[in-house]
Formats: C-alpha cells, structure tokens, sequence
C-alpha cells in the first residue's frame, strides 16, 4: 500500500442514462474520457452522483468494466461501495477486485443509521476480506455516522485503509487528522463549497461533483493551490463557489446531471425516485449555470502548463 499516490481532482462521475432509463454506456465512456483529457487526476465511478444504489449487481459490474476500459490505465479508478449491509459490501468489494478496479471509497452500511462502532466494523471487515486499497467516506451530515479521530485510530491498524474522504463540513477536522496521523492517511477533501480551503489546510486531493461540469476550473484551482498562489485561485474560486453550493443539497444529482446537459456533456435523466428538476430549482439552477458560462474566466493567464 506504500505506493498509493492519490491526488489531485477526482470528479464523482455521473452514469449516464438513456430516456428509457437504461444505462447509455457509449455516452458515461466518452464523458469519463472528457474528463481525463481535460485534465482530472482520477475517477470515482458508482459514487453517490454516480447513482450507486439506483443499480443492480449486474449493472454495476458492467458500468465498472466500461469505464475501466476507457480509463485505460491513464488515471486511477476508484468505486463507491454502498451497500445495505456489511456482507454485501465485502461481495462488492471482492468483486471490483476481480474487476481490477484501483481502490474502494466505501461507505457506511446504507439504510440503517450505524453507531460508530458499527461503521468501523463495516470498514474492518471490507479491509479484511478485500486487497483493494480503500477509502474511508466520512460524511456524517449524510450518513448519520461519524467516524472520530479516535475511530480513524483503530482503523489505521488495518494497511489497506490508506486514505479518508473528509465530509464532516467541519474543516477543523482535516488538521485533526494530520495533528493524530501525519501522513498516515491521504487525505481529501469531499464537499465542493469548502474544497480550496481543505486544499490550504493540506488534503492532497478534491472529490468533486461539479467538476463533471467544469474539470478545467477545478484542475486549476488545485493546481493553484498546490502552488500556494491561493490568491490566484480565489479568482476562480469565487466565480465557481455559487455553482459548488449545489454539491450540498438533497438534489446535488439532479442538479449536477442538469448543468451537465447544459453544458452539452451529458443527459439529466436520473432514475427513480430521483427526478427531473423543475420549477423554480430548476430555474434556479439554468441561472447559476448561465451566469457562470457568462462571467467564465480565461485560465490562460495563469501559466499552469
């Protein structure tokens, strides 16, 4: 596990879907492809914008495939494990092994509100019975579960827990765990409207739902920020920032997946019982998105080549 070099900007990606709500793998490959020619340093398939739990088995082995076939080894590929009980997310995770998917970002047991105690026998048992390198998902405001310093304690004695996706909206949290942990952990930041301030506090990466919309803004405020030019990156950070509040609400699929038809990379349909947005959200929503297009900065003048 030495050798995990997770950074970067790693887009939740979407799946995307035909009007009859089967998946259009033709069209999730030339987008995830998008992406990574854009300039993203990894992917999260079956992710929570990637509808993990909208899936079957099947399905979700499928969508694995493709997109690890279109990846092609250029960046890593990470899934979410999202589960309704332990078992199921050990045979999940076994199976991406086989797949040979790059690593895991597994989530509390869903449906049933774990205790702490709870989650970090899930994760136990997933690290146990899989070789795959995992990602810890920490989002309490979500899930209902938070894993403490002291939680994340006990699970640094399992190696193949090697990094946590920090949810917490609390960015106390991340000097926390470099305070308790080092290097112990990579570290990323995963809720969009606080991501370059996660980048300052010192996570080596973003997991992003926006940047499935705009990869090359995300890229360059991390880059940016990597380089300590953070005032350049408030530049972009501040025209972004109203779209990225939508990675935070209950709709952040059906809001991510319309800005991304929008924007010509991808269909809005998403299966029940999520649905299409209308009314004033998504009026709302077409506005945010218009007024980015139309104050869009020119990345050129920061030099990041």
């Amino acid at each position: 596990m030495k050798n995990i070099n997770w950074k970067g900007v790693y887009p939740a990606v979407t799946t995307q879907y035909f009007d009859d709500m089967s998946i259009n793998f033709d069209a999730t490959k030339t987008m995830v492809d998008s992406l990574i020619k854009e300039g993203v340093d990894g992917i999260i398939a079956l992710g929570t914008v990637g509808e993990n739990c909208s899936h079957t088995r099947e399905e979700k082995r499928a969508i694995l495939i493709a997109v690890k076939e279109v990846v092609a080894g250029r960046v890593p590929v990470i899934s979410g494990v999202a589960e309704t009980t332990t078992q199921f997310a050990v045979e999940y995770s076994q199976m991406c092994e086989e797949v040979g998917i790059d690593g895991l970002m597994v989530l509390p047991g869903m449906v049933y509100r774990s205790s702490e105690r709870e989650a970090i026998h899930h994760y136990q048992q997933v690290a146990r019975n899989c070789n795959l390198p995992i990602m810890i998902y920490n989002n309490p405001v979500t899930y209902g579960v938070d894993v403490s310093i002291e939680g994340m304690r006990i699970l640094a004695e399992e190696p193949t827990i090697v990094s946590v996706k920090e949810a917490t909206e609390d960015t106390r949290r991340i000097s926390e765990l470099f305070a308790a942990f080092g290097d112990r952990y990579i570290v990323f930041g995963g809720v969009d409207d606080i991501a370059l301030e996660s980048l300052m506090l010192g996570c080596t990466g973003w997991i992003s739902g926006l940047t499935n919309v705009f990869p090359q803004e995300s890229v360059a405020i991390f880059k940016l920020a990597e380089q300590g030019r953070y005032q350049e990156a408030l530049e972009i950070w501040r025209w972004f920032l109203p779209l990225l509040r939508l990675d935070t609400i209950p709709t952040l699929v059906q809001c991510i997946k319309y800005c991304e038809q929008l924007a010509g990379r991808g269909s809005e349909v998403t299966r029940a019982p999520r649905m299409p947005l209308v009314g004033e959200e998504r009026a709302r929503v077409e506005k945010l998105y218009n007024d980015a297009v139309a104050t869009r900065i020119d990345l050129s003048k920061f030099n990041l080549d």
